[in-house]
């Protein structure tokens, strides 16, 4: 079994810049959104920090953070 490798440091006299964190996505109840997959959508409710639950009409979901296929409108 192999042990999970730590992330890599970014050393001060790199060439390169330092690797940027995202900032994570924040929704609110109400908020009209938009799914790569599922098309167009309302927030019905909220998990704070891990999902967020989504009415698209044919279909409600729960799409977990860090939400990378939805945006707010």
């Amino acid at each position: 079994m192999t042990k999970p490798s730590a992330p890599k440091r970014h050393l001060p006299t790199s060439p390169f810049r330092a690797p940027v964190t995202p900032v994570p996505k924040q929704f609110a109840v109400g908020d009209q959104v938009t799914h790569d997959v599922y098309g167009l959508g309302r927030v019905i409710g909220i998990e704070e920090g891990i999902a967020a639950f989504v009415d698209f009409g044919s279909v409600r979901e729960r799409i977990l953070s860090p939400y990378t296929k939805m945006s707010k409108l």
